[in-house]
């Protein structure tokens, strides 16, 4: 099995070319893919569904391997859980690009990491004020 996730649809060409890079890899492994799922949202979106079903194929004990690019293109946080938590009914995540990082190094991407949610969030509030403002001076 294949996953590959992108935030955004404006990533459509980072999510094909993930894909993509996951199937040279398997084929080059010898390995034949079950299925290939592609999923655009947050990775701190729990309510994906095509990743619920995936946890519930996990849980059935339907995947042996998952293959994915990243660790953060299966969940942006949390990771070494998952993995664990799809060890646990026999499914093992393999991750083709896993970047080698010091603890300092791991610490700061994770807070450029939740800076960036952050301010992504405050944008989206921002937005949805002025929204807001827009739509009662319009009806005024």
């Amino acid at each position: 099995m294949i996953y590959a996730r992108v935030s955004t649809a404006n990533q459509k060409d980072d999510l094909e070319n993930q894909t993509d890079f996951l199937q040279t890899y398997c084929n080059a492994k010898g390995v034949i893919i079950s299925e290939v799922i592609t999923d655009i949202g947050s990775g701190l979106n729990y309510h994906r569904k095509k990743w619920n079903r995936l946890l519930d194929n996990v849980i059935a004990g339907n995947i042996e391997n998952i293959y994915i690019a990243y660790p953060d293109r299966f969940i942006r946080f949390g990771f070494d859980w998952f993995e664990q938590f799809c060890n646990k009914f026999g499914t093992k995540i393999v991750v083709v690009n896993n970047k080698k990082l010091s603890p300092e190094q791991e610490l700061t991407e994770d807070l450029i990491n939740i800076i960036h949610i952050f301010s992504c969030r405050s944008y989206g509030l921002r937005k949805y004020r002025k929204g807001l403002q827009d739509d009662k001076n319009s009806k005024n």
